[in-house]
């Protein structure tokens, strides 16, 4: 069976995130291994940054937990000022890690191996 053409990112993995201060924090979890190796490579620092371009982060750093099939991102200065000081409507960048799961990827060949795996019947 071929991929389809598009998917979203929350197809092959589920996310978190949170602010520091004026940054926010974005981990984006993998279903499965194949699902991890794809994110490592081609959920770029760059892929990232130029998706939230309208929030102008001044620079995306990209770190991997492959323990944990995970990636973290730090999306420096896109808090508009923090929680305190900022008139956003996600002052904490809580819902950064819903959009970006929105994001429209291109699977592998090997799409169903990273698709989660059905939950077992008692």
């Amino acid at each position: 069976m071929s991929p389809p053409l598009k998917i979203p990112l929350s197809t092959i993995a589920h996310g978190r995130s949170g602010d520091k201060g004026n940054h926010a924090n974005i981990a984006i979890i993998a279903y499965t291994p194949m699902g991890y190796a794809w994110l490592r490579d081609h959920l770029t620092a760059d892929a990232v940054r130029d998706y939230f371009a309208p929030l102008r982060p001044a620079r995306v750093v990209r770190y991997e937990a492959a323990n944990l099939l995970a990636l973290n991102f730090v999306l420096y200065d896109v808090l508009a000022g923090g929680a305190s000081q900022s008139l956003r409507v996600d002052t904490q960048g809580k819902t950064l890690a819903l959009a970006l799961l929105q994001m429209p990827i291109a699977p592998s060949e090997k799409y169903t191996a990273m698709l989660r795996p059905a939950e077992e019947q008692p």
